[in-house]
């Protein structure tokens, strides 16, 4: 069962990465196999390396600066459930519901993200 604390963990970890950008700290987020899924974006990212080069192609989103904030939902064995929103003051406003699915290494191995602007 995941814990409070990996999910704020891996959160800290996701923002990181958004703001770096890097290979690295992407990859640290998740396993080899990961699937990430976006809604109504039809995203659909499989596998670790799919996953890095999807996130490095929206590098142009954070430009003007964002931030993002977010609460912890609930947790349900290995799964946590997220609600977030995040402010790009290029592209506005998006509220986001995450689910993800942690290994026991606390990798994500399945994220799936509703994305909605507000």
């Amino acid at each position: 069962m995941v814990t409070e604390q990996q999910v704020s963990a891996w959160v800290n970890g996701y923002e990181q990465a958004w703001h770096s950008n890097t290979r690295k700290d992407v990859a640290a987020l998740f396993t080899r196999q990961d699937e990430y899924h976006e809604w109504p974006y039809e995203t659909d990212w499989i596998g670790r390396a799919a996953i890095i080069e999807g996130w490095r192609s929206r590098a142009p989103w954070q430009e003007g600066g964002w931030d993002f904030t977010w609460t912890l939902l609930t947790i349900n064995g290995d799964t946590a459930a997220i609600q977030g929103t995040g402010r790009y003051k290029k592209l506005g406003a998006f509220a986001n519901l995450w689910t993800v699915t942690f290994e026991d290494n606390g990798k994500c191995s399945m994220f799936r993200m509703w994305n909605n602007q507000v």
